[in-house]
């Protein structure tokens, strides 16, 4: 019986220094939807005004490796490796707010089951004003990291169309321009692929 009242203790040690932690990550997660955020607005903006940043900066690319490639015979292999590498970097800017989305409950469950065994301890006590601010963290901690996992949830929704748009329009775009390439046709002028860009 002593060996599982030691292990007891020790697990109940280990949870209780959890604690600062886990209310650290959550703030972390706070501030970091907030930045998100901003960033989400100033990108929705500019795609109002058709802009889209990466596919700007996929289409300077792409005309870069058309301009210096010397070998016709293995352009299509070059551009095809840009264009998967140019699609994996899309992929990877969900894999964050994911993160988040997954992560935010999780720790805001820690963070509640974590004081309401101290507030449970001090409740057998007798200890009512720290049973209180133990029942305060738990209840406040659930709340932000479920509103951070619903945020992040619904900017990935948008994030995810945006970045299927852009992958359709890099696929499009590769092509006309490898097209265009392999005919001895002169790059497409900025006007010409406006629609690519939108």
């Amino acid at each position: 019986m002593q060996v599982l009242a030691g292990l007891e203790s020790f697990l109940y040690l280990i949870s209780s220094v959890m604690l600062f932690p886990v209310v650290a990550g959550l703030v972390l997660l706070t501030f970091w939807v907030l930045l998100y955020l901003g960033s989400f607005l100033r990108e929705f903006l500019d795609r109002r005004q058709g802009v889209s940043t990466p596919l700007a900066r996929y289409r300077k690319e792409l005309t870069t490796a058309l301009a210096t490639a010397t070998e016709k015979v293995n352009l299509d292999i070059v551009v095809e490796r840009l264009l998967q590498s140019s699609e994996l970097v899309q992929i990877k800017s969900l894999d964050l707010i994911r993160f988040v989305i997954r992560v935010g409950p999780a720790l805001g469950l820690m963070g509640t089951l974590i004081p309401m065994g101290v507030s449970l301890s001090s409740l057998a006590q007798g200890d009512m004003p720290k049973m209180a601010g133990s029942m305060v963290t738990a209840f406040t901690t659930v709340v932000v990291g479920l509103a951070c996992s619903i945020i992040a949830y619904l900017l990935s929704l948008v994030k995810e169309k945006w970045v299927r748009a852009d992958m359709r329009e890099m696929e499009y775009l590769t092509e006309l321009l490898l097209r265009r390439r392999m005919n001895g046709l002169t790059p497409l002028a900025k006007e010409e692929s406006g629609d690519a860009l939108s």
